[in-house]
């Protein structure tokens, strides 16, 4: 459990946004929190060198690489996974405990072995490499053995971080969706898992859901060659976490609800179902390991109505880690309010910070409404939905979704959200605007 007595562990802090002020009978409370951690390890970013400095090791990490026959076509994918994996595990600091897992219709150890983990430093690094030799491609796909396995291993580190990578070129065809999804659930919050599709021949969703269920991140690597700095870049922000199983705890006042919480940046993640009881009208919604960065969440609070010129506490917003005793350690605090005003201007002004990620949110939402209905022939209804995304990342700035966007409509008018379907779009372009429909840009402060 977290421990933060050392100098070196980052420092928290909370910022909340809001328009505080609600007409005669408004009950809905909207704020952005922006939880920012800083002073601890670094996040890394990709052309850096490897991230050795510091010592790894209160860390542990699987690597997951899908071994299915698909990954022999063409032959150069196996060979690029090897690759990646290499330069991820040159990316490990020493003393992080590691291993590497084969994944076909079963899940198999190739480095160290013997249910265990190795311990990071120049000999089992390059032991590790030379143990990649033997990853060939053959077998069918049941990425939940991976993830069982990996969970197994990580449970032998006492270490506060535990994270998996996990790479697939197909669909997991040799399981249930209902067996992944007991598996999710068996992980979640035992460890966190970026997960990567190569190819075009994977499922976004089922990608996707295994990022979100575990706290990690999804992406695609349309291009095998580009595996290797991808996998290094993972790894390099997987070494600079600090703090683990930090979670967002609200707490509301009698006769109040919380409607939703979602995080809304760096991307969007709904967390309202995943509340666990933490305590008398308290909540605490899981957020994951964190190293230097900043996130953003939108809290929706329902309360009940007062007359005008009443103030109250509409939300306590603390970030809490749990203790070895079973206690959970505050680290940061803010305070949402409410307060009902007879003023028109007052009550009915957006706070631009919770404008502008009400609109990211459903940029997120129209852009795989859009895909489906392109996927299901509703031409009509994929040009209406893509146009109004269209629309709203010019609105907010969000270039790179806005760049994504022009590979599968020709945009008329963005402004008004005016668009036509490309006749011809490739697989990669529409996987890779659904796979990164999530990621959001930051509101200008």
């Amino acid at each position: 459990m977290a421990n933060f007595s050392k100098s070196n562990v980052p420092q928290f802090s909370v910022e909340v946004y809001q328009n505080e002020y609600l007409p005669e009978g408004g009950r809905e409370v909207n704020a952005i929190v922006t939880v920012t951690s800083t002073g601890g390890g670094t996040t890394g970013t990709a052309g850096t060198s490897p991230v050795r400095s510091g010592q790894g090791g209160d860390a542990a990490v699987v690597i997951m690489v899908d071994c299915s026959g698909s990954m022999d076509y063409p032959p150069t994918k196996m060979r690029n996974a090897r690759d990646a994996t290499s330069a991820a595990i040159d990316t490990l600091r020493d003393g992080t405990r590691f291993a590497v897992v084969a994944g076909t219709h079963v899940a198999k150890e190739i480095y160290p072995g013997g249910g265990r983990l190795a311990v990071a430093d120049s000999a089992t690094r390059a032991q590790a490499t030379r143990a990649l030799r033997s990853l060939s491609a053959g077998g069918g796909t049941a990425v939940g053995t991976w993830l069982r396995l990996a969970d197994r291993l990580l449970s032998t580190a006492d270490v506060t971080i535990r994270h998996g990578i996990l790479l697939t070129d197909g669909r997991n065809e040799h399981e249930s969706n209902e067996d992944l999804r007991a598996t999710l659930t068996a992980c979640g919050g035992r460890f966190t898992c970026d997960a990567r599709g190569v190819g075009t021949d994977w499922e976004v969703k089922e990608v996707t859901s295994i990022a979100s269920a575990l706290l990690g991140t999804a992406d695609i690597v349309a291009d095998p060659d580009a595996l290797s700095a991808d996998f290094t870049q993972m790894m390099e922000t997987a070494m600079g976490k600090e703090v683990a199983d930090v979670s967002l705890r609200l707490w509301t006042p009698l006769d109040s609800e919380i409607k939703f919480v979602k995080q809304v940046a760096p991307s969007v993640e709904e967390l309202t179902a995943r509340r666990t009881d933490a305590g008398p009208r308290a909540g605490d919604y899981p957020t994951g390991s964190w190293g230097d960065e900043s996130r953003d969440y939108h809290v929706c609070v329902e309360v009940p109505t007062a007359e005008i010129g009443r103030e109250m506490l509409a939300a306590r917003v603390s970030l809490v880690v749990p203790q070895s005793d079973g206690s959970a350690q505050t680290l940061s605090q803010g305070l949402v309010r409410a307060v009902w005003t007879d003023d028109m201007a007052a009550s009915t002004s957006l706070n631009p910070q919770v404008a502008h990620y009400t609109g990211q949110a459903e940029l997120a939402h129209v852009i795989q409404e859009g895909l489906d209905a392109r996927k299901a022939g509703d031409q009509d209804g994929a040009t209406a939905k893509l146009g109004r995304a269209v629309q709203l990342a010019s609105a907010s700035g969000n270039a790179d979704t806005a760049k994504l966007l022009a590979k599968v409509v020709d945009v008329v008018d963005a402004a008004a959200g005016t668009v036509r379907l490309k006749a011809k779009v490739t697989e990669a372009d529409e996987m890779t605007l659904e796979t990164r429909s999530t990621k959001t840009v930051r509101v200008k402060k």
